[in-house]
């Protein structure tokens, strides 16, 4: 088998695992407080320096477009789980804030959430399968 085609088949392998995984904890996201989206911007407002990021350097972290990205913060700020902010270093930019609402929501959901991940991925890898899958899917971002 070709270099090629060995890349041809991790990706394939890599995409239907990803597919497979997604949909399944899609199907057994805890709550109907907040869409599985939603929380994928709760989560990495979370994990940011002050719990805000300007909307640029967020939309790389979610598997939306600028503009569904976009809607997606204007309805988390009408529900007041976030807060869009001027950005005091770029007049055309926007800050994202995780408000105390929305990171008390956050954790209450992550608990559970981080249960199904535990159940449909760590049950299937050993630790050391997990950490080189870890290593390994970073590699292919950097």
């Amino acid at each position: 088998m070709t270099e090629k085609a060995l890349a041809v088949d991790a990706w394939e392998a890599l995409f239907r695992a990803q597919v497979s995984v997604l949909r399944t904890l899609s199907a057994e996201f805890p709550t109907s407080e907040i869409s599985f989206t939603e929380y994928d911007v709760l989560f990495n407002l979370s994990r940011a320096p002050e719990r805000r990021m300007r909307i640029r350097d967020l939309i790389p972290h979610l598997l939306l477009s600028q503009p569904s990205v976009s809607r997606l913060i204007d309805r988390l700020t009408a529900r007041q789980l976030v807060d869009k902010l001027p950005d005091a270093t770029d007049a055309r930019g926007t800050i994202v804030a995780l408000r105390p609402e929305g990171y008390e929501l956050f954790k209450r959901v992550a608990v559970i959430h981080a249960d199904a991940i535990a159940r449909r991925v760590g049950t299937r890898l050993t630790p050391d399968e997990l950490a080189e899958l870890t290593a390994l899917c970073q590699r292919l971002r950097d």
